[in-house]
């Protein structure tokens, strides 16, 4: 699938896959100099992107597996969602829920961007659902050990 990409800036990155079968795109912080995050404190890091995500289609930004685990480095608001109708410049918002200040560098990969197709609910008030095993159950209501 083509996406439209605008850089914002000559020296933004465009986002790279890993692997052949890698399912989310690299997205790279567009900095002057080193950027240090404080332990659980947030900091905006630019990409100096804009993307066209195509109709019926959304853009998710997930945290990269090795700054989670190694560094404990990941998007604040977990999964960030880019709307088919957006086109200002894509921002990671990065919490580091470790407790040690970490430094993220200029051109360092820091979320990863998956673009995916969505289905639009068309909502209907009702009296009644349907009856299920699960019923009302909540958190943790499946789980038994």
């Amino acid at each position: 699938m083509d996406v439209n990409l605008k850089k914002l800036d000559p020296r933004a990155k465009t986002p790279t896959y890993g692997s052949q079968d890698a399912a989310g795109a690299d997205l790279y912080a567009l900095l002057e100099t080193d950027l240090t995050i404080a332990p659980h404190e947030t900091a905006l890091v630019h990409t100096g992107l804009s993307i066209e995500i195509p109709h019926w289609h959304v853009g998710l930004i997930f945290a990269r597996s090795s700054l989670g685990t190694k560094r404990g480095l990941a998007p604040a608001n977990k999964v960030g969602v880019i709307d088919a109708d957006y086109r200002g410049e894509i921002l990671v918002s990065l919490h580091n829920h470790s407790d040690a200040p970490q430094t993220v560098e200029p051109f360092e990969r820091v979320a990863q961007l998956v673009v995916l197709p969505f289905v639009r609910a068309a909502f209907q008030e009702t009296q009644a659902l349907s009856e299920t095993d699960r019923g009302a159950g909540g958190f943790g209501s499946t789980g038994t050990k």
